[in-house]
């Protein structure tokens, strides 16, 4: 059996934009390991039944079903150990943290920055049940979610520590990049897909960082659709 991924795609089947997916796809590409990204939808709740969950990433491996990106990195490590992602002890610690410190403090910021982008990106037949769960965590509607100077000034100074450590290197694992860069890069190839907003000027040493995840993997990142290749995106 082919590997398959359940990639979430919006108002284009080849628009994939979720950062926990991107995540994996990283992941797999490091590990050189084939797989089908298979699209699908917030509201396919069934198509996804079999992983015992509601959410994707979901790779399927043979017989194994495996959920969540960080798990996922943990998976491949063990069932395919060459070129490892997470490493060991404190290795791993370390990859650990920079999960937290995307989810919890660079994604704050991108999100009051592209929240609406990102509404528009979205299938039709999904931006109900996404206004519906998003407004019901934030307390209040998308709209006022939606604070774009507010945003980026949130988010530089969260990329502050990102700044320091590509003082040293070209990568957050070194000179190599690793689990702890996918687990970071992921969230701007979401801004990426589904807005035009720029999150960091081109003098900033994270745009370098950017531009060199985007080339990673014969251009991975690069060559992914965004909402820009759609024509007549902005109509919806």
């Amino acid at each position: 059996m082919p590997r398959v991924l359940y990639d979430l795609c919006g108002v284009d089947e080849n628009l994939r934009f979720s950062p926990y997916c991107w995540r994996v796809k990283f992941a797999l590409a490091h590990k050189g390991l084939d797989y089908e990204a298979r699209p699908w939808h917030f509201t396919d709740k069934s198509a996804i039944a079999f992983s015992e969950q509601g959410k994707v990433p979901v790779l399927v491996d043979g017989d194994r079903t495996v959920t969540d990106s960080y798990e996922i990195f943990r998976y491949l490590d063990r069932a395919y150990p060459d070129k490892p992602l997470l490493g060991n002890g404190e290795a791993e610690s370390r990859a650990r943290f920079f999960k937290f410190y995307a989810e919890r403090s660079l994604a704050p910021g991108m999100m009051k920055t592209i929240i609406m982008d990102l509404y528009n990106a979205i299938d039709p037949r999904d931006r109900e049940y996404f206004r519906e769960t998003r407004e019901k965590a934030f307390g209040r509607a998308l709209e006022e979610v939606h604070a774009p100077s507010r945003g980026l000034s949130q988010l530089d100074q969260a990329l502050e520590p990102l700044r320091g450590r590509l003082g040293e290197a070209d990568f957050v694992d070194g000179e190599a990049p690793a689990a702890a860069d996918y687990l970071l890069f992921g969230s701007f190839m979401w801004a990426r897909c589904v807005s035009t907003a720029d999150l960091v000027s081109n003098a900033d040493p994270v745009h370098a960082w950017v531009e060199r995840m985007l080339d990673l993997h014969g251009g991975l990142g690069r060559n992914a659709m965004r909402i820009v290749d759609i024509e007549g995106a902005y109509d919806n």
